[in-house]
């Protein structure tokens, strides 16, 4: 007879995780909502932390679900389970909201939602079920959650604040996802309290040395100090244990279970390998499947008897461990008969995905009608927006295919699935898996399209135009149209690549695009980009200039479709800006921020944010931009995006803050440096050359804006040209500045834009002398007074005074640079109001230091909201654009009115300063 006990593991001690669960639990009775992420080893003792909050939270409304390692490729699987019970208040949702999470859960039918969207949504449903009363959710074994969920979660986890919503997680060692969420680290249990804990499963004298070998062994793990000695008599105790000294800890509590699990009738381990076998742990469906395969009811009670298996209403397994334990433990054909009678017992109608995965589990071969139905299963969780279940369902379905050139398509198929969902080793794995069968020319190059689409959407480095581009020859005879989309593609793989594109640069692909045969019928969008593009890069701007004129006001406009947009909208961007189209330009950012927003499309979104900041800046509306950075960098830490962050560092540079720019500039380049992206590294130097002219160091301006401007062709080495100029100018170098110069005037000179052509001509006067001089002044302040970007107009003003004072004409310069001075002290150009406030000096006026008119009390999330509020945006409306919940953006308006010291939203007009007309 055994001389141990079975309590459940007991909380002992514990103080500081309880007090921080406490913590959390008073937060939520205040009205404030918070995270909480529990990360430990496999029987550190986190399920019974979670057992005291759940304890704990009285008077609460709790919602609660486990990750189960088997469903990870179950799109929005584990969110369900744990949203189930307030689905109730699906049909209160905003309509994008509630269309959004009903698809993703397979309840009405639409176009696949983006993740965001349903993140969105899920925010609204917890922080609606939560207005009567707080409500915690606790989700376990958070590691096992499938991808789908992890993300939602995650981002909804970042956005509770003003609302009575908690969600603990507890994991043994979380995701990306959740990385910058508030963690408790839950550890083995101290000396003490794990003597106390050994002594009270073993209740016979035990040597002291073999006491502290379990102790030292386990680590103050309490389910292994609770497991491992089961069963052992003193003198196996005494002599053998530690024999495996090589497992981790969990290894061996689960080895324990099997041990355990042998002892049990055959009957009842197979009732509970049928439970181990379902993910959801249905009890109707796990009764039913074992019915099937002649299990009585009766075969429960052992298991329950042993504490290993709670089955009643609902089935529990003791610990996450046990379930692992009688899995493996089973036999290959042992494990397919269980997978096998829960595929018959799913109804085929109402869970056809997951009698789907049942029917590939049971597989013993290769199955082609399983195959079939998993690519049903794909399409379904495409349809969803489980990107990665439709990878893993065709997967599946290509190692259950036995024809080789079936199992390729199906392959490529996955490897195309996977890189949309961003598992790019999975991805390449499977091209290998297609590159093993017989592939004919065009699945080839279809192969090595994904290489070129991997090489690219993974780091944007230079390996990828040189592989694009070999693909696009590949593809000319066999899908001309094809060819065509992979040389756009190339060409933008090439811009970022840059200085580091080596052979395959912009110039080798645009002559061989030009080259290239055309498809028949009506050009669509992107071959009148590439035809532009191509052109403009051969030929330049003169030749280019139609063609380039003809897309941009079709990509402004609404001849472009929605997948078209999606895709080459950046590409867009470009083209316009090349034109100095500054209507286009705007046109086209507006409305793909509009649209990613209302759509909930945060992956695309953090790249229009971040576009849209650039605007603003130049716009001059520093406090607009601040808000777009802000949110820029919430939604790449909600989505893990690598995106450069070209706003933040544009902000700080322009504002002239030396000591916050140049490291976030040093940063910035050798990330980009480091990754192989020429556009990444042109960008940073760009912005610090802005940054020295402003501060007047014209030599270290002179440095930055030659590595800018490497590229001659494009907007950001064309940007670069007047920094460089007024650079070189400055330090006696007048040869380079009059070669930057003939440069400028040939990317200016393919239209009449006030933009471009104003610039040219403040350029030219730095170069000029007497009325020829003045009168390229005046036309770049005349010209650039038209154009949206009061930056560049205040910089205008300051070198015609600067002009003017060496002329000894100090009192019209005094005009000039006190308009500067104070356009650049309004928008909050620090380092350019320095200077125009010497130059002043200089001229005899006395002038006296003022800070910006902009609101800088707000925060940069503050400034947004307030904004918005002041359109007449509602607070649902601002938080469906924001990802906020209404409460939250409530919260923020309390505290803007606060600071502005105002009571309600008509003061917002008088109280914020108005750089323009409010945008998205």
């Amino acid at each position: 007879m055994s001389a141990l006990v079975d309590p459940r593991p007991p909380l002992l001690n514990r103080q500081r995780e309880r007090a921080v669960l406490d913590d959390l639990l008073a937060d939520l009775r205040a009205g404030r909502g918070r995270a909480l992420m529990l990360r430990g080893e496999a029987g550190v003792g986190k399920s019974a932390l979670l057992r005291h909050i759940l304890g704990a939270a009285a008077g609460m409304r709790v919602v609660r679900a486990a990750g189960v390692e088997s469903e990870m490729e179950l799109a929005y699987a584990g969110l369900h389970l744990l949203v189930a019970p307030l689905l109730d208040g699906l049909e209160g949702l905003p309509g994008p909201q509630r269309d959004a999470l009903g698809v993703a859960f397979g309840l009405r039918q639409g176009d696949p939602p983006d993740r965001f969207m349903v993140g969105l949504a899920v925010l609204t449903l917890l922080a609606e079920a939560a207005e009567e009363r707080a409500l915690l959710c606790v989700v376990d074994d958070t590691q096992w959650l499938d991808r789908s969920s992890a993300q939602v979660l995650a981002f909804v986890a970042r956005r509770l604040l003003a609302e009575p919503v908690g969600i603990v997680f507890a994991a043994r060692e979380p995701g990306r996802e959740f990385q910058g969420l508030a963690e408790l680290e839950v550890r083995g249990l101290a000396g003490p309290d794990a003597h106390t804990l050994l002594r009270s499963v073993i209740r016979f004298p035990l040597d002291d040395r073999i006491k502290e070998r379990i102790l030292a062994e386990t680590n103050g793990n309490p389910l292994a100090l609770l497991e491992l000695p089961r069963g052992l008599s003193p003198t196996q105790l005494a002599g053998g244990f530690g024999l495996v000294e090589a497992q981790a800890v969990p290894q061996r509590v689960e080895q324990g279970f099997r041990h355990r699990l042998a002892a049990l009738p055959a009957e009842t381990q197979s009732l509970m390998l049928v439970a181990a076998a379902e993910p959801t742990l249905d009890a109707v469906l796990i009764w039913r499947a074992a019915g099937l395969l002649g299990i009585p009811a009766s075969a429960a009670k052992d298991a329950q008897a042993d504490g290993l298996l709670e089955a009643g209403a609902g089935v529990r397994f003791r610990h996450p461990l046990v379930r692992s334990a009688v899995y493996s433990a089973a036999s290959p054909p042992q494990r397919r008969a269980a997978h096998r009678a829960l595929a018959e017992a799913t109804d085929r109608d109402r869970d056809p995905d997951r009698r789907a995965w049942h029917l590939a589990a049971a597989a013993p071969g290769p199955d082609d009608e399983v195959a079939a139905e998993l690519e049903r299963s794909a399409e379904r969780a495409q349809a969803r927006g489980g990107m990665a279940a439709a990878a893993a369902f065709l997967r599946r379905a290509a190692e259950l295919t036995a024809d080789p050139g079936p199992r390729s398509e199906r392959a490529l198929a996955a490897a195309q699935a996977n890189v949309m969902a961003g598992s790019f080793e999975a991805a390449a794995d499977l091209l290998a898996m297609a590159a093993a069968g017989p592939l004919d020319e065009l699945q080839r190059a279809r192969v090595d399209l994904v290489h070129g689409q991997i090489a690219f959407v993974s780091s944007m480095s230079s390996d990828a135009p040189p592989i694009l581009a070999r693909v696009a020859k590949q593809l000319e005879p066999l899908d001309p149209g094809l060819a065509r989309e992979t040389y756009l593609e190339a060409w933008y793989a090439a811009l970022y690549a840059g200085q580091f594109a080596g052979g395959d640069d912009l110039h080798a692909i645009s002559r061989a695009a030009r080259s290239a045969p055309r498809p028949a019928g009506a050009p669509r969008p992107s071959d009148l980009l590439l035809d532009g593009l191509a052109v403009l890069t051969t030929e330049g701007r003169a030749a280019a200039a139609p063609l380039l004129r003809r897309l941009a006001a079709v990509f402004a406009g609404d001849e472009v479709s929605l997948a078209e947009r999606r895709r080459w909208s950046p590409v867009a961007v470009a083209a316009t800006s090349t034109l100095w189209d500054e209507d286009a330009w705007y046109a086209i950012q507006a409305r793909e921020v509009r649209y990613c927003r209302e759509a909930g499309l945060l992956a695309l979104l953090v790249t229009w944010v971040n576009s849209m900041a650039v605007y603003e800046i130049w716009h001059g509306d520093f406090a607009a931009a601040a808000s777009l950075v802000a949110e820029a960098e919430a939604i790449a830490a909600a989505t893990g995006s690598r995106r450069s962050p070209n706003g933040a560092v544009m902000l700080a540079a322009f504002r002239g803050r030396e000591d916050e720019s140049v490291p976030l500039i040093e940063r910035v380049i050798a990330n980009a440096r480091a990754a192989g992206q020429g556009v990444g590294e042109q960008f940073p130097h760009w912005v610090a050359a802005v940054l020295y002219n402003g501060l007047g160091r014209y030599d270290e301006a002179l440095v930055m804006a030659e590595v800018a401007q490497v590229v001659p062709e494009m907007h950001i080495s064309t940007w670069a040209l007047p920094e460089l100029i007024e650079a070189a100018g400055r330090t006696g170098q007048t040869r380079r500045a009059k070669e930057a110069l003939d440069r400028l005037a040939a990317a200016t000179d393919v239209g009449d834009s006030d933009w471009g052509q104003g610039l040219y001509a403040r350029c030219r006067a730095l170069l000029s002398e007497g009325e020829e001089a003045e009168r390229c002044y005046r036309e770049a302040v005349e010209r650039l007074g038209r154009t949206r970007f009061p930056t560049e107009l205040a910089r205008a003003h300051l070198l015609y005074g600067e002009w003017l004072r060496r002329e000894g004409r100090r009192a019209d310069a005094r005009t000039h640079l006190r308009t500067a001075y104070d356009s650049f002290t309004a928008i909050g150009m620090q380092a350019f109001a320095g200077r125009a406030h010497n130059e002043l000096l200089a001229t005899g006026e006395t002038v006296r230091k003022r800070a910006a008119d902009t609101p800088d009390q707000l925060t940069p999330q503050e400034s947004q909201i307030a904004r918005m509020a002041r359109t007449g945006l509602s607070n649902s409306e601002i938080g469906a654009q924001l990802f906020l919940s209404p409460r939250t953006v409530e919260y923020h308006l309390g505290k803007v009115f606060a600071k502005l010291a105002i009571t309600s939203r008509h003061q917002l007009t008088q109280a914020l300063p108005d750089q323009g007309h409010d945008r998205p």
